[in-house]
């Protein structure tokens, strides 16, 4: 008689040529195909009675698993091995902070905060916060590139929630003249490179343009080749932006051309530690070269010199008036509660405001009433959630949004509360970038029913006088 196909807490038996393992935490069967004459993939080969053969987890990345006696041979190999470093590795240089005893050692939860605490850091926040423009401006764009695929009704609901933002994303660099021939395009936390892809649709008939997709993790379905057979240049970068010197990457080093930095939702922590690659790493270090000492001028013709030396003087000043190092910084903003003191670019701003980085523990995770704590209809199915939420809508947390202590306080407030927390948290970044000589502003780029993650910071150089 033909074996079983059915396993214990099965509903039934499996697919014919499939696994025969039920994965119960997904209530069906495994779908992969075991070779020839066994009921078991690779996967859950232990399960063979007459194979006693022990799988175990990877140590390099537990996600997968490998067969024990293999180990040795399987680390050789395994795509999460540690890598040899590229040149334009440099450790920790977009980190930040360097002084460890500023660092707050581990902070309680908001749930474990009193009333009467939570209470007072809420009147720290509004302190902090008179002065700002707590209102932004609406500045919902979109860009003839994206037309085609906006009304092509292929496209699902999430798709279309994905093109109105890249199309008001393209739309916002277009209105502040970066979208143009002679740029470096980089996409931090680039993923599979969708919105360099529109940006090089939208730049088709330009010359000289070039893309670094920056993205740490290995991934999947990258849409990179679609611009082979192209004029335009897209190199990944696989780096964890935290590490990444702009300077000693080949390509940039070679052409020198002005960079856009780009990005939508770049999560807590990355959009700072992009900030600083830009404007710190590499435009500090793009002005000092620009910087070359006077030439000597020989004793014989001394008029003659000098007035050479004068023009000459003129032309580079005007060359180094001309050349800015990053034409200008477009980011969609996200995941406040993923920010990190350490990284931050607005301490200074913080400290001027009489905070630091207790306050700034405890605002970051406020800062998720504003999104997903105040979801009504998280009690829904599932299902329901995972098709309504972008791919960064944080999942609700009781106990991280200090729920339970403040019960008492209304719905809508706790919704300014988290606002105020993620304005508070920008605000310092746009004065970053103001005290380094660029106009940085806050707008909605799209509506909160597309994507409760909407506000745009833009930035670009102030102009010489």
């Amino acid at each position: 008689a033909a074996p079983s196909l059915t396993s214990p807490g099965s509903p039934g038996p499996s697919l014919p040529g499939r696994c025969a393992y039920f994965v119960a935490r997904k209530k069906r069967f495994c779908r992969m195909v075991p070779a020839l004459g066994k009921r078991f993939c690779g996967e859950h080969g232990h399960q063979e009675k007459e194979n006693d053969r022990k799988r175990i987890p990877c140590p390099l990345d537990p996600k997968h698993t490998v067969y024990e006696d293999q180990l040795q041979k399987h680390l050789k190999k395994c795509n999460s091995r540690e890598k040899p470093k590229p040149v334009y590795f440099v450790q920790d240089i977009n980190a930040g902070l360097k002084d460890v005893a500023e660092i707050p050692e581990k902070q309680v939860t908001l749930s474990s905060l009193s009333k009467e605490e939570l209470e007072n850091l809420i009147i720290k926040l509004k302190k902090a916060s008179n002065g700002l423009e707590l209102d932004l401006k609406e500045q919902i764009l979109s860009h003839k590139a994206l037309h085609e695929a906006l009304n092509d009704p292929k496209n699902g609901e999430s798709a279309f929630k994905h093109l109105k933002q890249q199309a008001s994303i393209l739309g916002n660099m277009e209105k502040l003249h970066l979208l143009g021939p002679g740029r470096c395009f980089i996409e931090f936390g680039a993923g599979r490179g969708k919105l360099s892809h529109w940006v090089d649709v939208a730049l088709q008939d330009v010359e000289d343009t070039q893309f670094l997709l920056v993205e740490k993790a290995t991934t999947r379905f990258k849409v990179d080749g679609k611009h082979k057979k192209r004029d335009s240049i897209f190199e990944r970068l696989q780096v964890d932006i935290q590490h990444l010197c702009l300077n000693k990457v080949p390509s940039l080093e070679k052409k020198r051309l002005p960079v856009v930095g780009i990005g939508k939702h770049l999560c807590g922590a990355a959009t700072d530690l992009a900030l600083r690659c830009l404007v710190e790493s590499y435009a500090t270090c793009c002005e000092g070269e620009n910087e070359e000492p006077a030439a000597k001028r020989p004793k014989n013709d001394k008029t003659e010199v000098a007035a050479k030396s004068s023009a000459d003087s003129a032309d580079n000043e005007r060359n180094k008036d001309d050349f800015k190092p990053v034409a200008g910084i477009v980011i969609a903003l996200c995941c406040h509660h993923k920010c990190d003191w350490t990284h931050y670019v607005g301490r200074e701003f913080f400290k001027s405001v009489g905070l630091g980085p207790v306050e700034f523990h405890y605002f970051q995770r406020m800062s998720s009433w504003a999104t997903c704590g105040m979801r009504e209809t998280i009690t829904s199915t599932s299902e329901d959630h995972t098709n309504n939420t972008e791919e960064h809508d944080q999942p609700y947390s009781k106990t991280e949004s200090g729920f339970d202590t403040l019960q008492g306080l209304p719905v809508e407030e706790r919704k300014e509360i988290g606002a105020l927390c993620k304005l508070l948290i920008d605000h310092g970044r746009i004065r970053y970038l103001q005290q380094r000589g660029y106009r940085a502003t806050l707008h909605h780029y799209t509506e909160s029913a597309i994507s409760l993650e909407n506000v745009l910071l833009t930035a670009v150089p102030e102009p010489t006088t």
